[in-house]
C-alpha cells in the first residue's frame, strides 16, 4: 500500500496551473479539486489568495465564460443555478449578462422543432421544454402563446 504525501507548494501550484491551462476553474471548485492534495488547508487558502492576486484564477472570468458556454443551450435560470454550484457568489452572478433569453429560445426552439406548433398539446410540450432549460415563464408565454405565430 502506497501512503499518498501531500504536494509541496511548489508541487500544488503547478497542479492548480495545470487545472487553470485547460479552462476556466471558480475557485471553490479549483479548492475542491486541490484540498486532497495540499498540506493544510491555510496552505491551500495562501495559493489560491495568490492565484487570485495575479488574476490568474477570477470568478468573473469563470462566470463569463460559463454563461457564454451554456447559454447555447440554456436560459437565465438554468446558468444562474449552475454559476451558484461552482460555487460562484452571487453578486457575480447577478453581473453577468442574461438579455436576449427571448433570442435563445427562439434559437433553440428552431432547431429542436422543425414546424409550428400547431395544438395545445405540442405548445405544451415545446412550453415544458423550455422551461425545463431554464426559461422564465414570460419569455415561455411571449414566444409560444403571445402574437408570435412561427412556434
Amino acid at each position: 500500500m502506497k501512503i499518498e504525501r501531500p504536494d509541496t507548494p511548489v508541487e500544488l501550484k503547478v497542479r492548480a496551473l495545470r487545472h487553470l491551462t485547460r479552462r476556466e476553474h471558480s475557485r471553490a471548485e479549483l479548492a475542491r479539486k486541490l484540498a486532497p492534495h495540499a498540506e493544510s488547508p491555510q496552505a491551500l487558502e495562501l495559493l489560491l489568495a495568490e492565484l487570485a492576486q495575479r488574476k490568474q484564477l477570477s470568478d468573473e472570468r469563470f462566470a463569463e465564460t460559463r454563461a457564454h458556454w451554456l447559454s447555447r443551450k440554456y436560459g437565465a435560470a438554468k446558468i444562474r443555478q449552475d454559476l451558484k454550484a461552482h460555487g460562484v457568489a452571487d453578486a457575480v452572478i447577478a453581473r453577468v449578462s442574461t438579455e436576449g433569453d427571448l433570442e435563445k429560445a427562439k434559437a433553440i426552439l428552431a432547431r429542436k422543432y422543425r414546424n409550428a406548433a400547431t395544438t395545445r398539446e405540442e405548445k405544451a410540450k415545446r412550453a415544458r421544454f423550455l422551461q425545463g432549460r431554464g426559461f422564465s415563464y414570460d419569455v415561455v408565454a411571449r414566444l409560444l402563446f403571445g402574437s408570435d405565430p412561427e412556434f
